[in-house]
């Protein structure tokens, strides 16, 4: 049976989660991720996401523990991932979307007062403070932006660009960027009625032909391949029998 961590509510450091944990309100932290983690004995872990973000270092947290975990983790969008969370989401080997989920990235933002008045001196060190927490930003965009290079295999600056611009991310697109490798609920067992003599190709074959083309890499290999010569009889066949699960995959 899987472990299973949820990550709901807010995404907050360990002392905001006393606080909230205090007025009932819902939230996830590091220790209480890692206190689960702890009792992973070979266990499978499931990660269901549903969450607005928060923290981006407490969530970064999450993210390291997870990656570092000696398990094999499942994430489930089944809500909103924004933001933190949408970090925590890259964690998982395989990430699993609801087909009515969203993914939403965007750029850190900092909440300090930053009240300008006073003489030019005064203007002065403000202006100072202000292009530090600017460079300090830009870091931790970078580094959000990382995790998110690391499981969709994205140019760095093509993600950045799509953080300035608050992207929101359905299931289709989150699978075909590559932020997650499947839609959930794909019935896999739905049985295909025919009136021929061929045999029909299942579902489960189907689905994951249509999982592999989903990834835009492997789309434009596939068309490049295609372009340069056609396949011979024999590599078809091999091919319909790794998609009928015929062959072991290595």
């Amino acid at each position: 049976m899987p472990k299973q961590i949820d990550i709901k509510g807010t995404v907050v450091d360990d002392e905001t989660a006393a606080f909230y944990s205090f007025f009932g309100i819902p939230s996830a932290s590091p220790s209480a991720v890692a206190q689960i983690l702890n009792d992973v004995d070979g266990d499978d872990v499931e990660v269901n996401i549903a969450s607005n973000g928060g923290d981006v270092f407490a969530a970064s947290e999450i993210f390291t523990l997870l990656k570092a975990a000696n398990a094999n983790v499942t994430v489930n969008i089944q809500g909103l991932a924004a933001s933190a969370a949408s970090v925590i989401a890259m964690a998982g080997d395989t990430v699993k979307i609801s087909p009515t989920a969203q993914i939403m990235i965007h750029q850190a933002a900092s909440y300090g007062s930053s009240g300008v008045g006073g003489n030019k001196d005064d203007l002065a060190n403000e202006i100072a403070d202000l292009s530090h927490e600017i460079d300090v930003l830009d870091g931790i965009d970078k580094s959000i932006a990382s995790a998110y290079e690391s499981k969709t295999g994205m140019t760095q600056g093509d993600l950045l660009n799509m953080m300035a611009q608050e992207t929101w991310i359905g299931a289709q697109e989150a699978v075909d960027k590559g932020f997650a490798d499947e839609i959930m609920f794909v019935d896999e067992k739905q049985a295909a009625f025919s009136n021929a003599t061929a045999n029909i190709v299942p579902k489960s074959a189907v689905n994951k032909l249509l999982n592999l083309l989903n990834k835009s890499e492997k789309t434009e290999k596939l068309e490049n391949n295609t372009k340069k010569s056609q396949p011979t009889s024999d590599l078809k066949q091999s091919k319909l029998a790794i998609l009928l699960g015929k062959t072991k995959e290595k």
